[in-house]
Formats: structure tokens, C-alpha cells, sequence
């Protein structure tokens, strides 16, 4: 495939001259990597705008609205099929102002049309395809059309046809219809003013409970995950399982009778690691390269949808962690390694940011793109890179099930069409131990073997043609990313040392993460934060988009930075966190019935003002601003922590209806509900020197168990700016330390509290970590700080 690969190669590698293009549209000027895909269509395509909806109005045309992403497969087969051809361009150039839209750009442009597409046709999905009024009214929406007739549905042609007839003769009546169906999609999504600011008392652990019960009665307890197949990883239904797992270890687990109603109610940590081990083992997985897929279309999380998207791999890496935390099960650090190691060496931007995905398709040996071109293999070249019938090549094929026929025969779903015939997509389907012991090798020695072999492949693979790049820089996903990042440099200070190099884990030193967290939040706070204006933007590519950001946005970015904050020690992360919560409430807060709508509304095309009540494969804004709130809260003066709970709890109230009647839609506020049931959140206040080993074992410390339930505060005491930052943020923390009497040469030392008492100070790591696997007390309300006894402190 390497000599065919090298063929492939675009005409200025080769020295040739790429003929002008035929046709150029308005989306040339635009930056978005998607429209620029776009941009020599043969379709007179508009960016979403002022100028397109004045043309429709002038001309009195209905619009088509097209809506999906850089890197979205059968978006590519539509403009293959629909959007290059000559004819279907004129019959949409004739009748229609046409409308091109990024939904990773303008999500608050996809979100109103794909609510109508969903509420009219039960379905959804991208390409997005709507027919609006001039005044943005949709009267017929849909995904993928063929291009002609087929698959027993109307092919683009035919219903751009009818509709242009339909437009002509009864164009009053269209009108009407759709503004009443708008009316109705409106009333249907307003919140109720007056709602209760609070949650009832033990509605949380019911909502929690009522969650658990029903992924329980879900589970695939032979593959893992939830549902039949095509399965997608929703991190937020394990990170639910983790916490129940968690609750249950300090007495606080689901009731028994609601255990005993449900014969299918499973272990939570056993669900959660038998999906996470399932899915890491599968072909979604890229053994080759790391990082995760988007999602199996088969119940053995085997033959993937090809593309990989930041999202999906950020938050999988923070759960992979969680895993590891719970646990100490070395395989989920180094999963989440294999994520974290593939995001730093394809996915960063020289100046610090994470790109947004790579495509699913790609060139293959015949030069034309198919799907997973780039990630599946023959036997033949694997034999000719791992040496035909070495020991290697061997225990290779044994262990990721290659075989001269291809091996995606694992489920009628694998390959319905014929697609991989022959070929190969790599798929663990026994252990390590399994297979080292069929070769009389130790597992060490097999890992290793294994290792070597992927990185051959590795090598290999890089002269394939590469999925295409979406290299936006979204500002949401990246929020998430920093949160790994951040995480993982003291969550894996854990692992034995020095840690595996077993490709594609690199064996990176964990503090190295941190320092691609920071460079993601300097590109956010330098490329897409306007501090005189203190707005985000949605995005940066090649320049900050025109696009505000969205409530997504300042959650997620505000809940990595709290993560950086916590893993670094720094205050400037705490600072920027404080400035884009303060942001964030002014802009989404809806002040009538609690919780974060998706937009500010001060966008007029925007129709619906909605809020998601849906933690799918991205959480919901109030899902995770929840959390960030009570973080915040822990982190602040008493005083001032007050209403950061109170708000907290409101947003969390917001959504009672829909906990109520599915608490399975929102496993992440269920997460956050999990803190607000807990009461105020564990402090852990580390005094030491900025960069001092002991301060830094102690920083590990705190962060190496499970503990979602704890912010960590840090002060150097001989630092003046970290001293006076505390004493206007929280002076009763700062108190604490300076009432200990830590001296230049004082060992770092740890203070542990909870519900406004605090545990003797230690220097011990290995007392700090004991303290917050401890379960938690009761929640009590004493108006003061408790003393603390000094005995323990030592000296250098």
C-alpha cells in the first residue's frame, strides 16, 4: 500500500500545476474549514447571514439550509453526489437562496433546524437538510437525500423540484404552516417561570438512583455498553457509574428496594469497567495510533465510524482516569495515555490549541477516498512490515484477530456492504495474558513485542495518504482537553515509574501534560477571550471566528481551567475561570426559571432560545456548570460561596421535570447532583513552595484517588502574590496556613476540610490520599473554621 500511497500524492508534491478552479463561490472568503470544502461547488452557496436572507426576501425565494461538518461522511457523498453536479447546482441556483452552515461553528444555527427536523420526522442527523421560508421559517427538513430516487425515497433532484412547484402555487399556505409549526416547537420548549429555585430534599439521590436503575437495565453485561448496536461511547453514563460506585462505598448506594425491583440492576463499577475494557479493546480503539473513533456500528465495538472528534476523546480521556483512580488498574491510565499521546503528536496547534477532528474518509490503493482507507490493513502488509511468519507477525495477528480474509465478520452490521473485504480493522479479542501465554512468552515480553509491532505499522501508516484535518480550534472541545491534559499530569504520577513506553504510549513524564494544558489555555485566553470586551469566541482558525461563543463554551472552558488551577497550582487559571463564570451568567442565566440557555438571544435568525437538557455525546451546558458553580463556591470565601451554591442548586432545579421523567437524558447532571446532595465540597488546602518536590508529591496526592467531591486550594506562603491573592479570595484559607506558622523551610503540608472543620495537617502523601477516600461525614453548618491541631507539622 506504501509504493500505491506514494502515488497519491497532490499535484505540487509531483511538480504538476493544479488547474484553476471552474467554479468559486461566496464561501472562499470564509474560514471555516467546512465551507471552504464547499467553496467550488457549482451550487451558489451563502454563508449563514444578513446577505443571504436579504436575497430571499428581495427575490422571494425559499431557502435551502444545508447543515453538517469538515469532517461528516455522508455530508462528502452528498456533495459528491448532489452538490458537484452541474444540473442539481442549477436546479438549486434557480429556485433557491442557498444557505452552507458549520454546526461545530454555528451550533446555534443547527440546533434550532435540527429540533424541527427531529420533531417532524423522528429522526436526525448530518448532512442536515431544511427548507425555509425567507424569514427562516422551516416547512420540510431531512438528512441525506440520493441524488435521484432510490432507496425507496425521493432523490434531491425530485424534491427540489417539487418543492420549487409547491413554492410557486401555494407559497401563502407553506408560510403559514410553518410559522404555526414554529409557534408550537416554541411553546413547547419554554421554560416555566417560577419554577422552585431547590431541589426537593432527597430528590437528588432519587434522580441518581433513578438514572443507575435504568443503565443497569440497559447494560450489555457480554460487550458492555448500552443499548444494541451501532453503540457510541457517552462518557457521561460512566462517569455516573464511577459516582455510584463511589456513593455506594460510603453507605450512600441506591435503596434496596429499589435494587431488589430491578433482577437486571448490575454492579456500577463492574458496568463501568467492562464497557471501558470492551471498548478499548475494540477496533473503535486505534491500536495503531491512539485516540478513539466516533462510534461502532456493530454491537462488539468493532468495525468503527472512522472519524475522530476532540470531543469525544478529551472526555473518554478523563474517564479512562476516573477508571484508573478507582481502580489503580494500570490499563485505563494507559488508555488514557494512548488518547492523550495521540491528541499532542496529530492534533495540536503549533501555538498551543487542539484541532476539532480528522476526517473518517481517506485515499485508498486506487486512489479513490473510502472510509477507513487509512486505518484497516491486508495480511499481506502486515506480513511484508512485520516480516512473513516472524515470531512478531506471529503473535500479532493471533492477538488483534488478522486474517487473510479480513476479519470484520464478527456481526452481520461489520460490513453489510462488502466494504472491508480482505482487509483488516485491528481488534483485541483475547488478553495480553491470553496470548503470551500461546507463544510460552511472559507479558511483559508480549507487550512489548506488541508495542514494537505497532509502531512498525505506525511508520507504515504515516505514508498513507492522511484523513483530512479539521483544524478549527473550537473553544468548547478544547475546554475539555485542557481538562484531561491537566488531570492526567497528576493522576499518573501514580503509575509505577518509570512509565510503559508501549506505542502509541510514549511513556511521556506526566508533568509533560501540563504543559500541554497550559499552552491550550494561553491559545484560549490569547486567541479567542476578548478580555476588554470579555466575550469568548465560538472558534479560531487561521483568526477568531465572527462567532460568539455559546454556554458550551464558557462551561467546558471553565471547568478545564478549574482542572488547571487544581493541577498547577496557579491562580491566573482560577482568575480567567471567575472572569468567564461571571460572563457566562450574564449572557445564558435565565433569571425566570433557573438553568443556562444555549445562547444569549441576541442573535435575531436565531429562532428558538433553547436550553439542552440532553448529556450526550457533548454534556449539556448546565450539566457541567453545575459542578464548575459548587467548585467555585469551594474555592471562595464563605461569604461569597453562598450564592455560587445557590445558583448551582437552581440551575440543577431547573431540569427537575426532565430528571423526573428520564433521569437517563442528563447522567452528568446527576454527576453534578451527586456534589449538591454531598453538601459543601471537601477543601484541601496544600501550603508549600512553588515547585518544591514535596509540594508537588502533595499536589499528586490530592488528585491520585477518586474524589469529585474536593477542590484543592494552593498557597505559597512564601510567595506575596499567591499570599495576597488568597487573603481577597479567601482569607479564612489563607488564615489557616498563616495560623499554622510555616516557616521558609517548612515541609509542604496538607489540610483537609469538610463541612467547616478540618482534619489535623499532615506532610504524609500517603495520609493526605487515606483522608480523601475516607467517606464523608455528615453535613453540619458550624458558623467558624475549626482549630487545628499544629503537633503534626514538621520541619527540614
Amino acid at each position: 500500500m506504501a509504493t500505491t500511497a506514494a502515488s497519491l500524492l497532490s499535484n505540487e508534491a509531483t511538480g504538476q500545476q493544479k488547474s484553476p478552479p471552474k467554479y468559486t463561490n461566496r464561501l472562499a472568503r470564509e474560514e471555516s474549514p467546512y465551507l471552504l470544502q464547499h467553496a467550488h461547488n457549482p451550487v451558489d452557496w451563502y454563508p449563514w447571514g444578513k446577505e443571504a436572507f436579504e436575497k430571499a426576501r428581495s427575490e422571494n425565494k425559499p431557502i435551502f439550509l444545508s447543515v453538517g461538518y469538515a469532517t461528516c461522511h455522508w455530508c462528502h457523498v452528498m456533495e459528491r453526489e448532489s452538490f458537484e453536479s452541474e444540473a442539481i447546482a442549477k436546479l438549486m441556483n434557480d429556485s433557491f437562496v442557498n444557505i452552507k452552515v458549520d454546526k461545530e461553528e454555528r451550533s446555534d444555527v443547527d440546533r434550532v433546524y435540527m429540533t424541527y427536523v427531529q420533531a417532524t420526522s423522528g429522526g436526525g442527523g448530518w448532512p442536515m437538510s431544511v427548507f425555509l421560508t425567507p424569514d427562516l421559517q422551516p416547512f420540510l427538513g431531512g438528512t441525506y437525500f440520493p441524488p435521484q430516487d432510490a432507496y425507496g425515497r425521493p432523490g434531491f433532484a425530485t424534491v427540489l423540484k417539487r418543492i420549487a412547484d409547491v413554492w410557486r402555487s401555494r407559497k401563502n399556505e407553506v408560510i403559514e404552516q410553518s410559522a404555526d409549526t414554529m409557534r408550537q416547537l416554541n411553546e413547547a420548549i419554554q421554560p416555566q417561570a417560577g419554577k422552585a429555585s431547590e431541589l426537593p430534599e432527597g430528590a437528588a439521590g432519587q434522580f441518581i438512583e433513578s438514572c443507575y436503575s435504568m443503565l443497569a437495565g440497559r447494560f450489555d453485561p457480554t460487550l458492555g455498553g448500552f443499548g444494541a448496536a451501532p453503540k457510541f461511547p457517552r462518557p457521561a453514563e460512566i462517569n455516573l457509574l464511577l459516582v455510584e460506585h463511589l456513593r455506594a462505598s460510603q453507605g450512600r448506594e441506591a435503596s434496596s428496594a429499589t435494587a431488589s425491583s430491578s433482577g437486571r440492576r448490575r454492579d456500577a463499577l463492574g458496568m463501568a469497567e467492562t464497557t471501558l475494557q470492551r471498548m478499548a479493546a475494540g477496533g473503535m480503539y486505534d491500536h495503531v495510533g491512539g485516540g478513539f473513533h466516533r462510534y461502532s456500528v456493530d454491537e462488539h465495538w468493532h468495525v468503527p465510524h472512522f472519524e475522530k472528534m476532540l470531543y469525544d476523546n478529551g472526555q473518554l480521556a478523563q474517564t479512562y482516569l476516573d477508571a484508573y483512580r478507582a481502580t489503580g488498574d494500570v490499563r485505563y491510565a494507559r488508555v488514557a495515555r494512548g488518547i492523550l499521546d495521540y491528541l499532542h503528536r496529530d492534533m495540536t496547534h503549533p501555538e498551543g490549541g487542539f484541532y476539532s477532528a480528522e476526517d473518517a474518509d481517506s485515499l485508498d490503493e486506487s486512489g479513490k477516498k473510502a472510509e477507513g482507507a487509512f486505518y484497516v490493513w491486508s495480511a499481506d502488509e502486515i506480513d511484508e512490515v512485520l516480516g512473513t511468519d516472524s515470531e512478531r507477525g506471529r503473535i500479532f495477528k493471533q492477538h488483534y484477530y488478522v486474517k487473510a480474509s479480513g476479519n470484520t465478520d464478527l456481526s452481520q452490521r461489520s460490513d453489510p456492504h462488502g466494504e472491508f473485504t480482505g482487509l483488516n480493522c485491528l481488534i483485541e479479542r483475547e488478553t495480553v495474558k491470553a496470548t503470551a501465554a500461546q507463544f510460552g512468552l511472559s507479558v511483559e515480553e508480549t507487550e512489548g513485542t506488541l508495542a514494537k509491532a505497532r509502531q512498525l505499522l505506525h511508520e507504515r501508516r504515516s505514508q498513507r495518504p492522511r484523513p483530512h484535518l479539521d483544524d478549527k480550534v473550537v473553544t468548547a472541545w478544547n475546554g475539555l482537553a485542557i481538562g484531561a491534559f491537566a488531570n492526567a499530569s497528576r493522576v499518573l504520577a501514580s503509575e509505577p515509574q518509570p512509565p510503559a513506553v508501549l506505542f502509541p504510549v510514549e511513556g511521556r513524564p506526566a508533568k509533560e501534560y501540563l504543559t500541554d494544558a497550559i499552552r491550550a489555555a494561553e491559545f484560549a485566553r490569547d486567541k479567542v477571550w476578548d478580555a476588554e470586551g470579555r466575550r469568548l469566541r465560538r472558534s479560531f482558525c487561521r483568526g477568531p471566528s465572527d462567532v460568539g461563543g455559546f454556554a458550551d463554551d464558557y462551561a467546558f472552558l471553565v471547568s478545564g481551567l478549574l482542572d488547571l488551577h487544581a493541577a498547577s497550582g496557579d491562580a491566573q487559571w482560577l482568575q480567567f475561570a471567575l472572569q468567564l463564570q461571571t460572563a457566562q451568567d450574564e449572557l445564558f442565566w435565565d433569571e425566570a426559571a433557573g438553568g443556562y440557555f444555549s445562547t444569549t438571544g441576541e442573535d435575531p435568525s436565531i429562532l428558538l432560545r433553547m436550553k439542552e437538557d440532553y448529556d450526550g455525546a457533548e454534556p449539556a451546558p448546565s450539566s457541567i456548570a453545575v459542578t464548575n458553580l459548587l467548585r467555585l463556591a469551594a474555592l471562595a470565601d464563605p461569604d461569597a460561596a453562598v450564592p455560587l451554591r445557590a445558583r448551582a442548586s437552581a440551575a440543577a432545579a431547573a431540569f427537575r421535570e426532565r430528571l423526573s421523567e428520564m433521569s437517563l437524558a442528563m447522567p452528568q447532571m446527576c454527576c453534578a447532583l451527586h456534589l449538591l446532595d454531598a453538601g459543601h465540597l471537601r477543601q484541601v488546602i496544600i501550603a508549600g513552595r512553588s515547585g518544591a518536590a514535596d509540594t508537588e508529591t502533595l499536589l499528586d496526592a490530592a488528585q491520585a484517588a477518586f474524589a469529585p467531591d474536593k477542590a484543592v486550594i494552593f498557597i505559597d506562603p512564601t510567595d506575596k502574590a499567591s499570599v495576597e491573592f488568597w487573603r481577597s479570595h479567601n482569607p479564612q484559607a489563607l488564615a489557616m496556613v498563616e495560623g499554622a506558622g510555616l516557616q521558609a523551610d517548612s515541609l509542604a503540608t496538607a489540610f483537609v476540610c469538610q463541612n467547616f472543620t478540618c482534619k489535623a495537617p499532615t506532610t504524609d502523601p500517603q495520609n493526605l490520599k487515606a483522608a480523601l477516600v475516607e467517606a464523608r461525614s455528615a453535613p453540619s453548618t458550624p458558623p467558624v473554621l475549626a482549630q487545628v491541631d499544629l503537633s503534626a507539622l514538621g520541619k527540614n
